[in-house]
């Protein structure tokens, strides 16, 4: 696997193995099972509708992600993102430096449509986990929690006022076992103000969320 395949590998993941996945549009069994994604194994979770987020948002923004290679060395990589969320449609798609076009994700009406760069497919989990990964960390924590319950996982939120720590707000994800799978901490109280530093437990790498610019409605 070359270093930015590894790289958005490392980026999309939340608590999966990587899987193969192409240009497609997702099917389950049900309707009601359409906007579900599986976050481990046999443990799948619906995700909030794009209206939820409670506001319209176009942003910019840029991924970079810490971990330690196969030679034990510290690496780090960078990702642009371009996402927009309306009150029927979430839209993301995501950028190598020169500007072509590596993965990109539309969720609307339970539906999910992918597409990612031909050669990537092999590498990469599918875009779905993309979708969870941005959604833990930006949609309120009052939607989350009675989604992530009806699985025995929870969310937990709190504010600090320590100014030794270097962040304002920290969530924290835990599986049905109580076991911490994903800490999110977030420089300001207001996520698309301040750096969102998503650190990943369980496959031990960092994830920096920067917010380059945006306009909210």
């Amino acid at each position: 696997m070359n270093i930015l395949a590894k790289f958005i590998g490392l980026i999309l993941l939340v608590s999966l193995t990587a899987c193969s996945t192409h240009s497609k549009t997702s099917s389950f069994n049900s309707p009601e099972e359409k906007n579900r994604i599986q976050i481990a194994d046999e443990t799948w979770v619906a995700l909030p509708q794009p209206s939820e987020l409670g506001y319209t948002l176009t942003a910019s923004q840029l991924l970079s992600v810490r971990y330690i290679d196969q030679t034990k060395k510290a690496q780090s990589n960078q990702l642009p993102i371009q996402l927009q969320i309306t009150q029927d449609k979430l839209v993301l798609a995501g950028f190598s430096s020169w500007g072509t076009r590596l993965l990109s994700l539309s969720y609307q009406d339970n539906q999910f449509d992918t597409y990612v760069m031909a050669g990537l497919g092999s590498s990469l989990p599918k875009p779905e986990q993309v979708l969870f990964n941005l959604m833990i960390t930006l949609y309120p924590l009052d939607v989350w929690q009675p989604k992530l319950q009806q699985i025995g996982w929870r969310l937990t939120e709190q504010q600090t006022d320590d100014s030794q720590l270097q962040h304002s707000k920290q969530r924290a994800l835990f599986d049905n076992h109580g076991k911490l799978i994903a800490e999110i901490n977030y420089a300001s109280i207001d996520p698309l103000k301040g750096d969102i530093t998503f650190i990943n437990h369980a496959l031990d790498f960092t994830i920096v969320i920067k917010t380059l610019q945006y306009q909210q409605d």
